[in-house]
C-alpha cells in the first residue's frame, strides 16, 4: 500500500477539501484508495455504520473515494470539552476524558499502538491512502510527541505535499519558514508546495514562484484558484463561511437565527438551510445581533450545561423566550434538545461541575446525564408537528438520556422507540437526530409551513436529495483541483518503488 500525506502551514488551509478532492480523483481513476488522519481534534462527528464515532472530514472522504467509512480511517477523535479537557475517542468509542499533561504523558504509546492497529488493517483493504495532517508540522513547542504529521509520514514512508493558504496573505512566508523550522529529514520528505485559494492574476503570482522553487528546492506542485464549495468543515473556523451576508438578503427571506454557542457541535446540521432558496441564516453571538427571527436553532453542543449557563449570562437565553412569546419557532439538536428542557441534571458530574441547571423551559423535559454515549445511525419517521409522516435519518451522539413530561409530545418514532419532543403549539421541536434538514422534503415542508405563519410565499423550486447534490460536488470540487494540481507529478511520487527521505 502507498501513500500521499497533505500537510498545511497552518489550520484551516483547505487540507480537509484538498484530501476529499483527491479521494475522488483517485476514485475515478479506478484506485482502491481511502482517506486516513490518525488523530483529529474537532467537534464535528460522523457516526459508521456499524455506530462508532470519527471526524467528519473523513467520513466526507470516504464517502468522496467511494467507500464505507470505518474507525480505521481515522483511530484516535479528540473532542474538547473545555476547563482544558478532552473526550478521547479510541476506534470509535469512547475512552474518557483527559487533560493536555496526560494525553501527552501516559496515553502517547497507546495512541501509536491504536493508529499503527488501523494502518495495518488499512493495508490488507487499499492500495493508497490519502493521509491528512494537522495543524502545522513545524510546531516546534509539540513536535517530540506528536502522532498526526510528520510522525505519520515516517511510519508510512509517505511523500509529503505542503499546503498554504493565500487568501490571508503571508503564503511565501508560511512555506519558508515552515520548512525551516523542519528537522532536516523531514524536510527531505516535502516534495511538492501547493498555493491554495488564489484570487487574481496567475502573471502576478508567478515570480514568487520561481523565487520560492529557487529558494527551497521544492517545485510548487499546484495553484489552486479559491472555489466556493458545500463540502462540510470539519471545525468551527469554518463557520463564517456558512452565513450568508447581508447583502445576500431578501425582505421574502426566512430568516433563521442560529445561537453561536462556546460549545457548538455537529454544526454541519446547519448545511442544508445556506443552500436552501429563500433562507437568510446568520449566527448569533450576542445580544444586539438577535434581531428577530423567524426560527431560532440551538445547535448541538459539546458541554450543554457551560452553553446553557452561557445563554443565561450574555441574556441570549432570555431573548429565546422573548421571540418564542412573539411568534418565533425553535428548534433544538442534540444538545441544544436539552436546553429547551425544564432541568439538567449530573448527578455524576459527567458534563460538568454542576448538579443541576433549569433549562429555558419551552419543552417539558428533563435531560439526566450519565457515562454512556449513544451513537448510531437512525431511520425515523415524524410522528407529531407541521411535517408528520415524513421520513428521516441521520445519526445520534449524545450522552445524556432526556424523559418527555405530559405536555409535549414525540417528534421521531423509529422501530417501537420515540425520540424528541414537540410543545402543545407545535412552535417549538427538540430532537436527537443529526443531519435532521439533511432530509430534503421535511426541510422544505418544515420551512414552507413557517413561511405561511409569517405570511411569507412558499418556495416551490425542484428539490434534489442531499446524496446527490454531495456526488455533484465532490466530482465538481475533483474536476477543479484536477486541472489545477500536477497530477503527472503527483503520480510520479506515489508510483515511485520506496520513498526514501535520505534520497
Amino acid at each position: 500500500m502507498r501513500a500521499i500525506m497533505i500537510q498545511g502551514t497552518a489550520s484551516d488551509v483547505g487540507k480537509s477539501v484538498l484530501c476529499t478532492a483527491l479521494c475522488r480523483i483517485f476514485y475515478e481513476d479506478g484506485i482502491r484508495v481511502a482517506p486516513f488522519k490518525s488523530q483529529n481534534m474537532a467537534l464535528n462527528s460522523y457516526v459508521t455504520q456499524d455506530g462508532r464515532e470519527i471526524g467528519r472530514a473523513q467520513g466526507v472522504q470516504a464517502e468522496a473515494a467511494g467507500v464505507i467509512a470505518t474507525v480505521d480511517m481515522n483511530p484516535i477523535l479528540l473532542k474538547p470539552k473545555g476547563s482544558g479537557l478532552s473526550e478521547v475517542i479510541v476506534h470509535g468509542k469512547r475512552l474518557k476524558d483527559v487533560n493536555y499533561h496526560s494525553y501527552r504523558g501516559s496515553f502517547h504509546e497507546v495512541a501509536l499502538r491504536s493508529i499503527q492497529e488501523s494502518i495495518d488493517r488499512l493495508k490488507q483493504q487499499f492500495d493508497l491512502l490519502v493521509v491528512e495532517g494537522a495543524g502545522s508540522p513545524a510546531e516546534v513547542n509539540l513536535n517530540d510527541r506528536e502522532v498526526v504529521n510528520m510522525r505519520i509520514a515516517r511510519m508510512l514512508d509517505a511523500p509529503v505535499l505542503l499546503v498554504t493558504d493565500i487568501d490571508r496573505g503571508g503564503a511565501f512566508a508560511s512555506l519558508v519558514g515552515t520548512l525551516e523550522l523542519l528537522e532536516p529529514e523531514d524536510r527531505r520528505r516535502v516534495k511538492g508546495m501547493i498555493i491554495n485559494k488564489f484570487r487574481g492574476a496567475y502573471d502576478l503570482l508567478e515570480p514568487g514562484i520561481r523565487w520560492l522553487e529557487e529558494k527551497t528546492g521544492i517545485p510548487v506542485v499546484g495553484v489552486i484558484p479559491f472555489v466556493e464549495h458545500s463540502i462540510e468543515a470539519e471545525d468551527s473556523l469554518a463557520l463564517g463561511s456558512l452565513e450568508l451576508k447581508k447583502g445576500d438578503v431578501s425582505p421574502w427571506d426566512l430568516d433563521i437565527a442560529v445561537i453561536e454557542i462556546p460549545f457548538i457541535s455537529n454544526f454541519t446540521d446547519l448545511d442544508p438551510l445556506r443552500q436552501e432558496p429563500g433562507v437568510h441564516l446568520r449566527f448569533v453571538r450576542s445580544r444586539k445581533e438577535f434581531g428577530r427571527p423567524h426560527l431560532v436553532i440551538l445547535p448541538g453542543s459539546k458541554n450543554s450545561i457551560e452553553d446553557l449557563k452561557w445563554l443565561y449570562q450574555t441574556g441570549i437565553g432570555e431573548q429565546i423566550l422573548h421571540a418564542y412569546q412573539n411568534g418565533a419557532w425553535v428548534v433544538g439538536i442534540c444538545g441544544g434538545y436539552q436546553m429547551l428542557g425544564r432541568e439538567l441534571i449530573d448527578p455524576l458530574h459527567v458534563e460538568s461541575n454542576e448538579d443541576r441547571l433549569q433549562g429555558l423551559g419551552l419543552l417539558d423535559t428533563t435531560t439526566t446525564y450519565i457515562p454512556t454515549k449513544t451513537t448510531v445511525r437512525r431511520t425515523a419517521m415524524v410522528v407529531h408537528g407541521p411535517c408528520a409522516g415524513e421520513d428521516v435519518e441521520g445519526f445520534e451522539i449524545h450522552l445524556g438520556q432526556t424523559e418527555r413530561g405530559k405536555d409535549v409530545a414525540p417528534f421521531l418514532q423509529y422501530d417501537n422507540v420515540y425520540d424528541g419532543a414537540v410543545s402543545p403549539c407545535g412552535r417549538v421541536t427538540g430532537t436527537y437526530l443529526h443531519h435532521i434538514f439533511h432530509n430534503r422534503r421535511f426541510t422544505r415542508r418544515f420551512l414552507n409551513h413557517i413561511r405561511q405563519t409569517f405570511g411569507l410565499s412558499p418556495v416551490d423550486e425542484q428539490l434534489i436529495s442531499d446524496q446527490e447534490l454531495r456526488e455533484r460536488e465532490y466530482t465538481r470540487i475533483a474536476a477543479h483541483v484536477r486541472k489545477h494540481l500536477d497530477m503527472d507529478a503527483i503520480y510520479q511520487l506515489i508510483v515511485t518503488d520506496k520513498f526514501s527521505s535520505q534520497e
